[in-house]
C-alpha cells in the first residue's frame, strides 16, 4: 500500500497547494489568498464526496476550475487506492501473514498451561473436545486451511488459537508456542508419520523437558522416534490387537479399560464374549492383519488369513496364507468359514470391509464379527452393521492419549489392568457401575502432601491411617463417599484397586472414580482440620476462630 497512499497524499498536497497560489476575491472585489488551512479544509470535504459547503468567499472562475480539476484528480487517487487494497485483501499469503500475526498474539497472551496439538484431522478433534472438556486449553496447528476453518466453527469452552501451517517447520511449532513456558506436552497426531517424526525431533532438541505423544503405525518410524528421548508412541493398530487379546482373556477387564479410556460422561459399553476355542478367519495381510494374525496365534488360536496379492515377503512363509478376493463365496469356502469362529475384516476400504462382513455373516450367521473403520463419515453403516469388535484408528489413538493427558495416575492402571484376572476386573467394574450406575462420572487425584492435605499429615504419620477411614462422608462419618479408590501410587509402587484397610502413608497418590461431590467433600476434609476431626473421631470441633474463643469460655 506504499505507492496508493503515496498518490493519495500527493493529491491532496497538489490541490490544496493549487488553492492558495490561485487568487480569490471578497465581497469587495479584493483580491484574497486563501490559507494552507482553509484550502486543505475545501479539498478534504470535496475529495471525500461530503461537499460540506462552507466556504470563506465565493469562488472565482480560476478557484473554480482548479477545484473541477481536484475532485477528478482525487477520484483517480481513491479508486487506485482502494483497487490496491482490495487485491491486498484478498491475496492470500497477505492474509496468510495476518492470521499468523493474529495468531501469534493471541498464543503469546496465554497463561494457563496448554496443550500443542500437530494435526487437527478426526483423532485431533476427538481429543480435543475431550481436552476441553477437562477444562484444558490447547493450541493446534494443521496444514489444511479447511480444518482450521472448522476448528474455529467449533464450539469450545474457550478460545483455541490455530495456525495453517507444515507441523514439519521449527518454525510454525515455535509460532504454536513450543518455547511457551506454559506449553506442557506436545502430541503429534498427523497422518503423515514424516511429520510426527518431525515434530517429535523439534520437540526433543528445543524443550527436552516437555512430554511428547505421537501417532504411528510404521515400527520404523517408531524406532526412528525413539532415538530422541522416550516419547510416548500409540499405534491404533498394535493397540487394537492388544485389545482384542484382551477381550478373549478378560472380558470384563476390557469392558472396564474401554469405559475408563471413553472418560467421564462415557456410556457403559456391552461386556463382550470373543470365541476362546476355534478356527478364525482374517481378511487383510497389511500392518493390521499382520498384528491380529499375530496376537490371535499368540493366544493359541488357529488363524487363516485371506488377501488378494500380499505385499509382505514373509507372507510367502505363512502356510495359511490363501492369495483371494475375500467377499468370493469360493475363497470363503476354502477357507472353512462354516465352521469358522471368528471373522475379521481388517482391510484399508470401508466398502470392501463391509461387503465383506455381509458375506461371511451370510455363510455363517454365527460368527464373531469384527472390522475396522476408516473414514468417520462410514461411521453410520458400521453402526447398522452391529459389529462385535469395530476398530477405529481416530477413536483408539485419542482414547489412549486422553488417558495420558489427563490423569497420569489413570493411564498407570490402565497398564496394571491387563496384568489382573478376569474375576477382579469384574469386582472392580461391578463396585463401579453400583456407585456411577451406566455412566461414569469424575475421575480425579489427590496427593497426601503438606501442600495439598495439610489436615491429614499428622494421622498419616500414625501408620494407622486406613483408606476406608480416609473415604468417610463429612456429612454423616457412617456413610462412605461416593468414590471408588482404582490405584494408590507410593513412589514407584503401585496398588491396583485397594481394599479399606490399606495403610496410607505421607506422600501417597490416589486415583478415585465417583461423584463430583464426593471430590469436594474429600477435598474440604483434607485441608480442614475440624472436617478431619469429625471424620476420623466423630467429635465436631470449632473450626473458626470465634467459634474456638467462644467454646472456651463455655469450657472454662
Amino acid at each position: 500500500m506504499r505507492t496508493p497512499l503515496i498518490a493519495l497524499i500527493v493529491v491532496f498536497a497538489v490541490s490544496t497547494l493549487g488553492l492558495t497560489l490561485i487568487p480569490g476575491q471578497d465581497a469587495d472585489g479584493n483580491p484574497v489568498e486563501m490559507s494552507f488551512f482553509d484550502a486543505f479544509y475545501v479539498i478534504s470535504y470535496t475529495a471525500t464526496t461530503i461537499g460540506f459547503g462552507e466556504i470563506p468567499n465565493p469562488f472565482t472562475y480560476g478557484q473554480r476550475l482548479w477545484v473541477t480539476f481536484s475532485i477528478y484528480l482525487s477520484v483517480i487517487g481513491w479508486a487506485y487506492a482502494i483497487g490496491s487494497l482490495l487485491a491486498l485483501l484478498r491475496d492470500r499469503a497477505f492474509r496468510a501473514a495476518l492470521a499468523r500475526q493474529h495468531f501469534t498474539r493471541k498464543v503469546a497472551r496465554l497463561r494457563e498451561p496448554f496443550l500443542l496439538i500437530a494435526g487437527y484431522g478426526r483423532t485431533g478433534e476427538l481429543l480435543g473436545r475431550s481436552i476441553d472438556g477437562l477444562g484444558r486449553r490447547f493450541v493446534v496447528v494443521d496444514h489444511a486451511p479447511e480444518r482450521i476453518d472448522d476448528l474455529e466453527l467449533d464450539s469450545y469452552a474457550a478460545d483455541v488459537p490455530g495456525l495453517t501451517g507444515d507441523a514439519r517447520d521449527p518454525g510454525n511449532l515455535a509460532v504454536a508456542g513450543l518455547d511457551h513456558p506454559s506449553c506442557v506436552a506436545v502430541v503429534a497426531l498427523t497422518d503423515d508419520e514424516e511429520a510426527n517424526l518431525a515434530v517429535v525431533m523439534a520437540a526433543a532438541l528445543l524443550r527436552p523437558d516437555l512430554p511428547v505423544i505421537a501417532r504411528v503405525t510404521s515400527p520404523v518410524i517408531a524406532e526412528r522416534m525413539r532415538a530422541f528421548g522416550n516419547p510416548s508412541t500409540v499405534n491404533p493398530l498394535d493397540r487394537f490387537g492388544d485389545h482384542l487379546r484382551l477381550a478373549l482373556r478378560a472380558p470384563a477387564a476390557y469392558q472396564l479399560l474401554t469405559w475408563l479410556e471413553a472418560g467421564p460422561g462415557a456410556e457403559l459399553p456391552d461386556r463382550g464374549s470373543p470365541p476362546r476355542d476355534g478356527h478364525w478367519v482374517v481378511v487383510g495381510y497389511g500392518r493390521l492383519g499382520r498384528e491380529l494374525t499375530r496376537d490371535l496365534r499368540a493366544e493359541g488360536l488357529a488363524v487363516t488369513v485371506i488377501d488378494p496379492g500380499p505385499d509382505d515377503p514373509d507372507a510367502a512363509a505363512d502356510r495359511e496364507l490363501v492369495v483371494g478376493d475375500g467377499s468370493d463365496p469360493a475363497v470363503l469356502g476354502d477357507v472353512d468359514l462354516e465352521h469358522a469362529v471368528g471373522f475379521l475384516a481388517g482391510t484399508d476400504n470401508d466398502t470392501t470391509n463391509l461387503s465383506l462382513v455381509a458375506a461371511a455373516r451370510r455363510i455363517n450367521p454365527e460368527l464373531f464379527v469384527g472390522a475396522r473403520q476408516n473414514s468417520a463419515a462410514n461411521a453410520p453403516l458400521f453402526t447398522a452393521m452391529e459389529l462385535d469388535a469395530l476398530l477405529v484408528p481416530a477413536e483408539v489413538i485419542a482414547h489412549e492419549v486422553y488417558a495420558q493427558l489427563s490423569t497420569p495416575l489413570l493411564w498407570r492402571f490402565l497398564r496394571h489392568l491387563p496384568s489382573q484376572d478376569d474375576a477382579w476386573a469384574a469386582e472392580v467394574l461391578g463396585r463401579l457401575v453400583g456407585l456411577c450406575g451406566t455412566r461414569l462420572q469424575t475421575l480425579w487425584k489427590v496427593r497426601l502432601t503438606p501442600d495439598e492435605a495439610p489436615a491429614v499429615q499428622g494421622w498419616l504419620e500414625t501408620g494407622g491411617a486406613r483408606l476406608g477411614d480416609l473415604l468417610r462422608n463429612p456429612e454423616d462419618r457412617d456413610k462412605a463417599l461416593h468414590a471408588v479408590p482404582l490405584l494408590v501410587l507410593r513412589g514407584d509402587e503401585a496398588t491396583a484397586a485397594p481394599d479399606e484397610d490399606f495403610v496410607l502413608a505421607p506422600g501417597d497418590e490416589l486415583l478415585l472414580a465417583g461423584w463430583s461431590a464426593a471430590e469436594r467433600a474429600l477435598t474440604t476434609m483434607l485441608q480442614v482440620e475440624a472436617v478431619h476431626e469429625y471424620v476420623l473421631t466423630g467429635r465436631r470441633v470449632p473450626a473458626s476462630w470465634i467459634w474456638r474463643k467462644l467454646t472456651s469460655t463455655e469450657r472454662t
